[in-house]
């Protein structure tokens, strides 16, 4: 019995701090005084019966308590909530490719370049370079590496500072997915979160999350941004070396920035590889490779191609952005787009023009195919103004739809307008426009008028087909939003562009006459919808097309030989504003629509620059380009336009085999009426009416051989103001409380009206203007012949 005294005191000690411990843990009740001690040696049978009692009784709580506390651990990991980011998907960048996936520029998202890739695009070298890096026992450890946490501690004792860190790329990714202060307290609660996490995810979720999270420095979040920002390649085609490097960048990513600290990033590589060879990832001769490899760092600036067009796109309104926009550009016919530009823009330096834009649409789908914007965006000073969308002064550009609403009301190409001069009653007094040239032509064609460009008659064939209410409405209906005032403001001189246009929203009204007359809205993303929409007969906007392409019909204004001749079929037309501030030239196929402008951002004007030989040469080039490398065809006749014989300078039927006539198309039921007598003298001449008297005495006339005036025998004929005008008065603007009046036929003459008041000065008859529909008449007091009009007027 002595001899087992020892360890019968031994069992007792441990006994007592058992029933100590069990105590702590609530499992032994406590009696009042009760204080362990050892027992007398003459009652050490009784004490070793109460010792072994207590074993049975005690122990199996002391055990219970001890597997209860991992039980209780890990009910507490699973009151620990996952940091929502994590259960939200990675901001991402946007990624604009062009339609055939070539990367255009990636626009950053919270001041930060991301975009997400999952694990199956990782090659086994990169990840095992991330783990070499962070964390090499990563699929071993639940979420803390205890042996490198232990390695960390007892380092850092012995050197009395942190010298190495223990974190597991679980514990790195809790810790950048919600940011706190570095306390002890944060450290705990990230570790307890990275456990938690591990229990919810599986392995391969941890590594993506932490792979597209991660900072490589350079504003690059993710290993697939940092990829393409420092190596322009896929995360696949990364070699060892590559991969080291990349990986070790997020230990210290402003340290390590390889455009500022390259050696420092080159030494942190090395490192990484020699751990890959360590951990047998890599044998000695990929590992060898890797070390010789020379790095071919990208330079440090961002991938920005075609930017006016990236910065149109951005601009354009997306319910659900996605991270990759495929867009409707053709990057390589962009490319082209902007040589051409700048090449002819290089030619027109002495005659003040700076600057130019070009736009070109597929008409099938309304798809934007390429926009420059300006010669250089990065030039400083105005380059980065896109001359696409900036809003300029039309020109002549929009008098094709002036004549399409004409052809709608009747009229055929052979139709005739009196190119006179002529002064057209406006809101401020008189509208009196002149063509390009200042030179009239006489009776002219619809055909020749439009393809000429002529101003006179584009102006008179407005007031013919409906007046600028009509034409207002078509081009908003074509998609023209800048008309945003009354059309009554812009007046008469709407045919001529007096009013602000943007060049992509032209040449998309243009693809509408591409498409005969159906319109649909562009676009810059292929994923946008485009619903089409009809606005008029597909045969008589084919008219419109057919005139535009005829190279003699515009032989009369620019030559037989300009910008604007193609040796394949080639709708277009010229515009050029007031003092040469801006000229335009665009054309279509039945596949394109090409818009060029060319001008100055500031409004200086050009020296002596029209649209046919500063636009038109770039237009030609472009469509040159297209034809050659995409094709281009032309449209076929609609199968009822009939083709006839006609009077160039009355415009009525001739014989089929008269040689006096020019070949024009019509429809069948718009037919001209034949030529009559009446439509000549006894010489054969054309006679022309009292309109064109002025202009048959000027030295312009140039028919002299081939027409006369005829007689009027003294008719009286109002010229101002036309029937049926309507003037719109400002109060703040006096001159446009008077009407002018004008007539020819007599040399005294008296104006009178019933409820207008008629003035006469010398040298001007005026009638003060007042609200309402009113009736003017003058009289010829020599012989008392009487003329009269009617006119509305209203107030702003």
């Amino acid at each position: 019995m002595a001899g087992s005294l020892p360890a019968t005191l031994a069992a007792r000690v441990l006994l007592s701090d058992a029933a100590r411990r069990a105590n702590r843990l609530g499992k032994l009740p406590r009696r009042a005084g009760w204080q362990p001690a050892l027992p007398k040696t003459a009652t050490l049978a009784q004490d070793e019966s109460k010792i072994d009692h207590m074993r049975r009784k005690f122990i199996p709580a002391l055990i219970i308590g001890t597997l209860a506390l991992p039980i209780a651990g890990n009910f507490g990991l699973k009151l620990i909530p996952i940091p929502p980011a994590l259960l939200r998907p990675p901001v991402q960048s946007i990624s604009l490719l062009d339609r055939n996936g070539i990367p255009l520029r990636e626009a950053r998202v919270a001041e930060r370049f991301s975009r997400e890739l999952s694990l199956d695009e990782v090659p086994r070298h990169v990840i095992n370079a991330v783990l070499s890096a962070e964390d090499k026992r990563f699929f071993r450890h639940h979420g803390i590496d205890w042996l490198a946490a232990t390695r960390a501690a007892i380092t850092g004792l012995s050197h009395g500072r942190i010298t190495s860190g223990a974190s597991t790329i679980t514990q790195q990714l809790v810790k950048i997915s919600e940011r706190r202060p570095r306390t002890l307290r944060a450290k705990l609660i990230e570790t307890a979160t990275a456990l938690r996490l591990e229990q919810l995810w599986s392995k391969d979720q941890i590594l993506a999350a932490y792979l597209n999270r991660i900072d490589f420095g350079n504003l690059n979040i993710g290993l697939l941004s940092a990829a393409d920002y420092y190596f322009d390649k896929p995360v696949a085609d990364l070699s060892d070396a590559e991969a080291a490097f990349l990986a070790g960048l997020p230990k210290n990513p402003r340290k390590l920035n390889p455009h500022v600290a390259l050696d420092a990033a080159r030494n942190r590589q090395a490192t990484v590889l020699h751990r890959m060879r360590a951990n047998g990832w890599i044998d000695a001769a990929r590992f060898d490779r890797a070390q010789s490899e020379a790095l071919a760092l990208r330079p440090p600036a961002r991938r920005f191609r075609a930017p006016h067009f990236v910065e149109l796109v951005l601009q354009q309104p997306q319910e659900n952005p996605h991270a990759e926009l495929k867009t409707t550009l053709d990057l390589r016919l962009n490319e082209q787009v902007e040589k051409i530009l700048r090449e002819r823009l290089s030619q027109l330096r002495e005659q003040n023009v700076r600057n130019g834009a070009a736009v070109v649409i597929d008409n099938a789908s309304g798809d934007v195919i390429a926009l420059v914007g300006s010669e250089n965006y990065f030039a400083p000073g105005a380059g980065q103004v896109n001359g696409a969308w900036a809003q300029r002064s039309a020109g002549s550009a929009l008098k094709p739809f002036t004549y399409l609403l004409a052809l709608e009301r009747g009229a055929t190409p052979a139709t005739i307008v009196a190119d006179v001069r002529t002064s057209f009653p406006a809101a401020d007094g008189f509208y009196r426009p002149e063509n390009y040239n200042r030179r009239c032509y006489g009776p002219v064609r619809y055909r020749t008028a439009l393809a000429s460009s002529l101003n006179i008659p584009a102006v008179k064939v407005l007031l013919a087909a409906g007046g600028p209410e009509a034409l207002h409405e078509r081009l908003r209906l074509c998609g023209l939003t800048t008309l945003n005032r009354p059309a009554e403001i812009y007046g008469l001189g709407l045919t001529l562009g007096n009013c602000e246009g943007r060049l992509l929203e032209i040449t998309n009204a243009y693809a509408s006459l591409a498409r005969l007359g159906e319109y649909r809205p562009w676009r810059v993303l292929t994923t946008s919808p485009t619903v089409a929409r009809r606005y008029s007969r597909p045969e008589l906007v084919w008219q419109i097309a057919d005139i535009m392409s005829d190279n003699s019909a515009r032989t009369l204004a620019f030559g037989m030989n300009s910008a604007l001749r193609f040796d394949y079929p080639v709708a277009c037309k010229t515009g050029t504003s007031t003092d040469f501030r801006d000229n335009w030239t665009i054309g279509f196929t039945p596949e394109f629509s090409v818009g060029v402008w060319v001008g100055n951002f500031d409004g200086a004007p050009m020296r002596e620059v029209s649209g046919v030989t500063g636009a038109g040469p770039i237009l030609h080039a472009v469509f040159d380009y297209l034809h050659a490398n995409r094709g281009t065809s032309w449209y076929r006749t609609p199968a009822e336009m009939v083709e006839r014989n006609v009077h160039p300078l009355t415009g009525k039927l001739l014989a089929d085999s008269d040689p006096r006539g020019v070949r024009e198309k019509f429809l069948p039921d718009r037919l001209p009426v034949p030529e009559s007598p009446a439509d000549y003298d006894a010489a054969g001449n054309v006679q022309l009416g009292p309109e064109y008297a002025d202009w048959f005495n000027s030295a312009e006339n140039g028919l002299r051989d081939h027409a006369i005036l005829a007689s009027t025998n003294g008719e009286l004929r109002i010229t101002s103001p036309l029937p049926g005008s309507v003037y719109v008065v400002d109060p703040d603007v006096p001159s446009t409380r008077r009407i002018p009046l004008a007539a020819n036929g007599a040399t005294q003459m008296k104006w009178e009206s019933k409820s207008l008041t008629c003035r006469s000065e010398p040298g001007a008859d005026f009638a003060l203007a007042a609200d309402g529909d009113h009736r003017i008449t003058v009289t010829d007091l020599a012989s008392g012949r009487h003329a009269e009009t009617w006119i509305r007027i209203r107030s702003l």
